[in-house]
């Protein structure tokens, strides 16, 4: 049986959200999502479908919006979008199982509707309207859907085809995605297609998709190897992966990291303040995820480019979760790695994990000693995730160029309110 599947967006979501906050029309005011408190450079990271029709573009500076256009500027608020997010789920819950529906973005979302048409009776495009219509009434939201015979197709008609529908919904099955997305260009308008693809398909006169179907397989594979089976694919218009698939799936990845660009530039000391905070940071996450490292990376970048990144690998002394003792190795290599002359604008580490099973140290090591530290952490931790990041702090997140009190409050990097 043929499937049907929805990819649901709504519409410069943060800004709608923000309108929608205001009781206002997103779709006939001017407002933008940014922090003014960051100056003029800050980024915005909405526009509302107004501003967007007087050409101001998605992640432009606030600089960048021409003096002539007043406009509303919000505050970034992650926690509220996030909410919006959840009561959108909601909407899809009271038609969907959990089953069929997979989150893929705060605002985009596949749904699997091929058993639901049947049980409702609907075709899929008033169904869609249905959706739409209840998302607009029910939270202010504007949304776009693509419909598709399989995930890829429902994507495509989403970003490339129900942009020129005046109802904002469109329906692609291979033959229809043949017709009018094959010759479509710029080529990387098409999902997954970056511009490092888009260039290497340049090399043999290959500007859309319907000139990926012309070229001879074995060259797409030597050029891109796996991935030119997903490429040849989906140059069809084809695509293998259900929704079942989805579900299944568990990542694979052994490693945690994280990063940081700092809010102005930060001299040695002060950097390094930082990185202990960062690390302090991951030892929670591999705690509360019951995993250890034996080894780390990490790497800092000086402002404006004055000089290439340092950094590099690190092998920990023990095979631990335990802050005290990785932090030494850390430091040590943070010390030895890093320039004291130039400024740093930017911190990035990570750490190798395995199971905690495999957890040891040496024999000069006090074990009751290490134990009753972790039971510590462990109790700390606990604090932390029942009444937040900042329930309790290490001396070091008090000092002067310290930023995680301020980075805890925030949600995916920016204002968490």
């Amino acid at each position: 049986m043929e499937r049907c599947y929805f990819c649901i967006d709504m519409k410069s979501f943060f800004a709608s959200v923000e309108c929608a906050e205001r009781s206002l029309n997103s779709l006939d005011t001017n407002l933008v999502v940014a922090d003014p408190d960051r100056g003029g450079g800050a980024i915005c990271l909405a526009v509302s479908p107004k501003l967007k029709s007087l050409g101001v573009k998605n992640r432009c500076r606030l600089f960048e919006i021409p003096k002539d256009i007043d406009c509303i500027i919000a505050k970034p608020r992650m926690k509220k979008y996030i909410e919006y997010t959840a009561d959108i789920y909601e909407i899809y819950l009271k038609y969907f199982s959990k089953e069929d529906i997979h989150v893929y973005s705060i605002d985009e979302s596949f749904i699997d509707v091929t058993d639901y048409l049947k049980l409702y009776k609907i075709r899929p495009k008033q169904l869609a309207k249905k959706l739409i219509e209840e998302i607009a009434v029910k939270k202010g939201v504007p949304s776009t859907c693509g419909i598709g015979t399989n995930m890829f197709l429902a994507k495509i008609a989403l970003d490339i085809t129900a942009k020129n529908s005046t109802d904002h919904i469109s329906y692609l099955n291979e033959d229809i995605f043949k017709e009018y997305v094959w010759h479509h260009k710029p080529i990387t308008d098409i999902w997954q297609i970056s511009r490092g693809t888009a260039k290497r398909l340049l090399k043999y006169g290959v500007t859309d998709l319907k000139g990926v179907t012309e070229m001879k397989e074995e060259i797409l594979y030597k050029e891109f190897g796996i991935n030119a089976e997903l490429l040849i694919d989906h140059a069809w218009g084809r695509e293998p992966c259900l929704m079942e698939d989805i579900k299944a799936y568990k990542g694979k990845s052994r490693s945690i990291s994280n990063s940081q660009i700092l809010f102005e530039d930060y001299n040695f000391n002060n950097a390094r303040i930082v990185f202990e905070e960062m690390v302090q940071s991951l030892c929670y996450e591999m705690l509360n995820r019951n995993v250890i490292s034996k080894s780390a990376f990490f790497s800092v970048g000086y402002s404006k480019d004055v000089k290439s990144p340092d950094g590099g690998a690190v092998k920990l002394t023990e095979a631990t979760n335990l802050f005290s003792v990785i932090i030494t190795s850390m430091l040590d290599a943070f010390d030895k790695s890093v320039s004291k002359f130039y400024p740093i604008r930017k911190i990035s580490m990570g750490f190798s994990i395995a199971d905690s099973s495999y957890e040891g140290y040496d024999v000069f090591i006090d074990i009751d000693k290490l134990n009753k530290e972790k039971d510590t952490e462990k109790a700390v931790l606990e604090i932390k995730q029942k009444y937040g990041k900042n329930a309790m702090l290490k001396g070091i997140s008090y000092q002067e160029g310290a930023t995680s009190k301020l980075r805890n409050k925030l949600v995916g990097g920016h204002n968490g309110e």
